[in-house]
């Protein structure tokens, strides 16, 4: 059996939908590998910084199951498009962030507004494609993680040597929002 071929907006929906789950995995990947870098420059010991860690993966966590009890009563696409933007926001906080308190504070924040991003995301999958084509759409999506490590974990490591520590954050906000400007245009 011949597979489907994509339509150009299921395609553009794919790669917008792509973007942002990579945009996700993303920032909380790439902070674990910054310890080394970011520990002496906010006088942070280890389990400060396991904190900071662990801050983020435990209130996405909670809001992810805190928004399944009220998800379904709003528009996916302005769901989704307003956690997306707390998700930017608390990205540039944990960017500016001077302090251990502000950092884990930002990424309390950012945590809130990225636990729910990952299954408004699926759900619009579910919406959007036919049966017969989502399990493919959904490992496009899955891809993202994986890309996510072998992409951006180098790339940002090496701009928070060579610029400093805040600019894989501020990076990763840029690209969120050439994204956000993009998802306006799905229907």
């Amino acid at each position: 059996m011949k597979p489907k071929k994509f339509s150009g907006y299921q395609v553009f929906v794919i790669a917008i939908l792509t973007i942002l789950q990579f945009s996700i995995i993303l920032d909380f990947m790439v902070l674990s590998p910054l310890g080394p870098m970011l520990r002496p420059a906010l006088h942070i010991s280890p389990a400060q910084f396991g904190m900071v860690v662990a801050a983020y993966a435990f209130s996405a966590g909670l809001s992810g199951l805190l928004a399944a009890g009220f998800a379904d009563k709003y528009d996916r696409k302005k769901l989704l498009l307003f956690f997306y933007t707390g998700f930017i926001i608390g990205t540039l906080f944990c960017g500016l962030a001077p302090t251990y308190p502000l950092l884990l504070a930002a990424r309390i924040f950012t945590g809130i507004f990225g636990g729910v991003i990952g299954s408004v995301t699926f759900a619009i999958v579910t919406d959007l494609f036919p049966i017969e084509v989502r399990g493919r759409v959904m490992g496009f999506l899955q891809m993202a993680f994986a890309s996510s490590q072998v992409l951006g974990l180098p790339v940002g490591l090496y701009f928070a040597e060579k610029w400093g520590l805040a600019l894989p954050f501020y990076h990763d906000c840029n690209g969120k929002c050439i994204g956000s400007c993009c998802y306006p245009f799905l229907s």
